[in-house]
């Protein structure tokens, strides 16, 4: 049996590593603000009816001017936001977000594309705003973790010198963690 763990252990971890790395660099750097950027342009696009807070209505308008200036919708959800008095539509995706605002004039509207710059991509893959297939390697990713981390505790518990340390640890692990939810 420890043979078969250490290798579950070794293939996963090596598959997953480069994953391992995404994740625990964006997850620490956006923890202190760094989060990357957006390219930003605007345009005016014009309307045959006033918006409304409709979402499925402002994604039309919103997927019509983003085919006339041949641009890729976003990978993820479209939703409304409220923005003072009045409302937005926010799409948000791995490699763009799109917001659009009403303005002034009820039969116009600004578009604004927002281009991720190359950290600001794999924030996003982070924080889930992906196709459907990086959101599966993610869900992988976070079952892979699970059991590279229960195969290095099985590993640690079937030798008696290792066990008292993995015991130790992981009553540190449980108190920490106590710590961090009720820190929280």
């Amino acid at each position: 049996m420890q043979k078969t763990l250490i290798a579950v252990h070794l293939w996963l971890a090596a598959f997953f590593l480069p994953i391992a790395v995404m994740f625990a660099s964006t997850g620490v750097l956006y923890t202190i603000s760094i989060k990357g950027a957006y390219e930003e342009t605007s345009r005016s696009i014009e309307l045959t009816q006033p918006l409304s807070a409709e979402l499925s209505a402002l994604t039309a308008v919103v997927e019509r001017a983003l085919d006339e200036a041949g641009v890729d919708y976003p990978s993820g959800a479209a939703s409304i936001k409220k923005a003072g008095t009045s409302f937005e539509l926010e799409w948000t995706g791995a490699s763009r977000d799109v917001v659009l605002k009403p303005s002034a004039d009820p039969l116009s509207a600004t578009l604004v594309i927002k281009e991720t710059t190359p950290w600001r991509h794999l924030v996003q893959l982070h924080k889930a705003k992906g196709s459907e297939v990086a959101k599966g390697i993610s869900v992988l990713w976070g079952v892979g973790l699970v059991v590279i981390l229960l195969s290095g505790l099985l590993m640690a518990w079937n030798v008696p010198m290792y066990r008292r340390q993995a015991l130790a640890a992981g009553g540190l692990g449980i108190v920490t963690f106590v710590v961090y939810v009720l820190a929280g």
